[in-house]
């Protein structure tokens, strides 16, 4: 069968490549084509787009990019009816994939979510959209399941988390050689800085993180290195920073061989916390969009750790609270206070609340069913 994926971030491609790795698993003729990464590429699909070429995060810079975002709608229109896919597959990325999931019904196309977009979040009356435009849904995160079908009366799928597989699954190798290859202190404890995967965000959330480096000289920051992005992108920070150092597609061995870590809400967030990292959430966003977002999003946190546990585990530090003074006061506390034992509790019970490993299988065979 031929299947047509579209996933537009680094969350997406990871998610994406695990899902085509059990699609061909079950069907061995599979022909896949997909708007991805490189995972998704490598995985055995045909790249059509890169995510990093559709990445434009928030509400002015949509705007400032319009014409090309118009284009990249018609190419995947065209590029999908020459393909003529049995089933279209969206992987998040609900400001794309929703418009697209709307001519493909007009199409006849099959549709299958997975990942749902965050309309418990805000825009909640997406949810109409997508009971009339999508054909079956799964998701991951345990209150989504609940929303859908006892507020709103759509039936979906709680497929449990596939970063829980991605997790379980990687092996990180030796810190020793991790340290020596990336020229690390042979001794000196890890803090992992995640400042998003988008130039916009990096620039932003990168140099307040780094205000807070030289007071932990005892320390080394480690900065990951965003999928897509060269190093020469980061070199203006490394400069006049002797504990600072940078590596590039290795964000799940530098967690795996840190003591802390400061990271910008998303994925991320839940990324660390399932690596057992005491962390500090950080966002600083457009100054206008997060006026706007502000009044529209209808959350108690923006990290997925505390969303999934409804309560503040992990502080979040956001916009005009995200300054290198705080940064130091709370990194200071997950260093060497009671908050990092109890941090590290909660991770626990996130873990259980998050289902069991086989996300990735489970939508697979959904996706098969449904074309059956």
């Amino acid at each position: 069968m031929k299947y047509y994926i579209i996933a537009g971030e680094a969350s997406g491609d990871l998610h994406g490549s695990n899902l085509i790795k059990e699609i061909h698993k079950k069907d061995t003729q599979a022909s896949i084509r997909a708007w991805g990464g490189d995972l998704m590429e490598k995985a055995g699909s045909h790249l059509v787009k890169h995510y990093r070429d559709l990445a434009f995060m928030g509400f002015l810079e949509v705007l400032l990019n319009l014409r090309t975002i118009l284009k990249n709608f018609k190419t995947c229109k065209n590029d999908i009816l020459d393909f003529k896919p049995d089933v279209l597959i969206f992987i998040d990325y609900p400001g794309f994939n929703m418009r697209i999931a709307k001519w493909a019904k007009t199409q006849g196309i099959h549709s299958h979510y997975y990942i749902a977009p965050q309309v418990w979040a805000w825009k909640e009356n997406r949810v109409n959209a997508i009971k009339r435009d999508v054909d079956k849904m799964s998701v991951i995160l345990p209150f989504e399941k609940q929303f859908f079908e006892e507020k709103h009366q759509f039936p979906v799928n709680f497929v449990g988390h596939p970063l829980l597989d991605a997790i379980e699954t990687f092996q990180a190798g030796s810190e020793e050689d991790f340290r020596t290859a990336n020229g690390l202190d042979a001794q000196k404890p890890i803090i992992a800085l995640l400042p998003g995967s988008r130039k916009q965000e990096i620039r932003k959330l990168l140099k307040v993180m780094l205000q807070s480096a030289q007071k932990f000289s005892d320390y080394q920051f480690v900065i990951a290195g965003a999928p897509g992005q060269e190093e020469a992108f980061y070199q203006p920070f490394l400069s006049n920073q002797a504990n600072v150092f940078w590596v590039q597609n290795q964000t799940y061995k530098l967690l795996s061989f840190s003591y802390a870590a400061l990271v910008t809400s998303g994925t991320a967030t839940l990324e660390t916390a399932l690596f057992e990292v005491p962390q500090v959430v950080c966002y600083k966003g457009n100054g206008i969009s997060y006026q706007i977002a502000k009044r529209i999003v209808n959350l108690d946190y923006i990290s997925l750790v505390n969303l999934v546990l409804e309560k503040e585990v992990v502080t979040e530090l956001i916009q005009s609270d995200c300054h290198a003074e705080r940064i130091t006061q709370e990194l200071e506390a997950i260093l060497h206070t009671n908050k990092r034992d109890a941090i590290l509790s909660n991770y626990t019970l996130l873990k259980t609340q998050l289902g069991g490993k086989g996300a990735s299988q489970r939508v697979a065979e959904s996706i098969i069913n449904q074309l059956s």
